[in-house]
Formats: structure tokens, C-alpha cells, sequence
């Protein structure tokens, strides 16, 4: 192989390397709509948080591609911020819950805790498949709540500068409920530790 041939392959050896993580960013790509566009949000003091939840097969494919969370009992809800306060919002001591209609509370687990919850609150016409816990081998079958896609598109902002927004997953151990509401408690203004009154944000019902 002479010079220019061996060129021409590395070239275009980078070219498929670089298509390919060009590929890979996309099949990661998650946008949503603007803030405005959903239905199920509140603005107080000048910040607006709007939230829905991922329950059918058609959405959560827009977020996670093959993976529904909700076939393994995990409901995602998107949560959207926009901060037209002219203050910083400190979001590091944010506690979002999902209430359901009989006032029941249930925490936002910790997306890297997510594979370790199996099974919803709903009745079920087949037997559960039991799914090995992360880390297990010896032919088993990966727990499908191992997607990085679960980590990817978790809420992650600790701060939220004026004029900014932020935008991510909170995810939960329970079927969609008519009904069901987002509370959101905990947020504060970083200048004077004043906290933000609480949001209470009813969700769509499941389509």
C-alpha cells in the first residue's frame, strides 16, 4: 500500500468514526417543546415550571428510543424550567413528589436507583418477569432499566441563573394516574435563602 492509498483509508476510517458519533449524538438528542406549549405548568414569583408525564410508548420513544420505563413500573415526567425572576434559584434543595389522587406521595427516585425498581402499582394479566440487579453476569438478561438513556435525561440543574432554563426527567415508581399532581418544594433564591412558594402542578391524564 503506497502513501496515498493509506491516506485516502485513514481518511476514510475518521470520516466513519465521526459519522458514527455524529449518529450516536442523535440517537442521545432529546428536545422538548417550548414551556409555553405544555399545558400543565405554573409561574410564580417570575419562575415557570411546567411538567408531563411519559406514559405511552409515542413519547417515550422520543426521550429513550426502545426503552419504555413504564413496561418496568418507572413513570418519567419531564419538568421544564424558566427563571425570568432576575434572581438565581438555588435548586440544590428541590424535593419533587408525585401525588396521586388519593393524596398518596411518592419521592423522585435517584436515576442511578432506578434499575433497582421492578413491578408497578396496576394489575398485571402476565406473570412478572424477574430481572437481575445491576451488575449481575452468568448470562442473564441486562436489566432494561440499565439504559444510559435513564442518566442521560435525568433533571440535573443545581442552579438556575435569570433569564436561563433547565429541563429533564424526575422519575417514579407508579403507573400514571387522572388525576395525579406534581408538588415541587424546596427552592430557594441563592442571594437571601427566601424560599420559593410551593408548585403544585396537575398533570395531563394518561392518552
Amino acid at each position: 500500500m503506497n502513501r496515498n492509498q493509506l491516506a485516502n483509508v485513514l481518511l476514510t476510517l475518521s470520516l466513519s468514526i465521526a459519522t458514527g458519533t455524529t449518529l450516536a449524538d442523535e440517537r442521545r438528542a432529546f428536545k422538548p417543546k417550548p414551556i409555553e406549549a405544555y399545558a400543565a405548568r405554573q409561574t410564580i414569583d417570575g419562575l415557570t415550571i411546567a411538567a408531563e408525564p411519559f406514559e405511552t410508548e409515542q413519547k417515550t420513544r422520543e426521550a429513550f428510543g426502545k426503552l419504555n420505563p413504564n413496561r418496568y413500573g418507572i413513570l418519567p415526567v419531564l419538568v421544564l424550567m424558566r427563571n425570568d425572576s432576575g434572581k438565581t434559584v438555588d435548586l440544590s434543595s428541590m424535593r419533587v413528589e408525585y401525588v396521586r389522587p388519593d393524596g398518596r406521595r411518592l419521592p423522585a427516585i435517584p436515576p442511578e436507583e432506578v434499575p433497582y425498581y421492578r413491578g408497578a402499582d396496576r394489575p398485571r394479566l402476565t406473570p412478572r418477569v424477574p430481572y437481575p440487579l445491576p451488575g449481575r453476569t452468568g448470562g442473564q438478561r441486562r436489566n432494561p432499566l440499565e439504559a444510559e438513556e435513564i442518566q442521560i435525561r435525568a433533571f440535573s440543574a443545581r442552579m438556575l441563573p435569570p433569564g436561563e432554563s433547565a429541563y429533564g426527567f424526575f422519575y417514579f415508581h407508579t403507573a400514571s394516574h387522572t388525576g395525579a399532581c406534581l408538588y415541587i418544594v424546596g427552592i430557594e433564591d441563592t442571594s437571601t435563602r427566601q424560599p420559593w412558594f410551593y408548585f403544585e402542578i396537575p398533570l395531563s391524564a394518561p392518552r
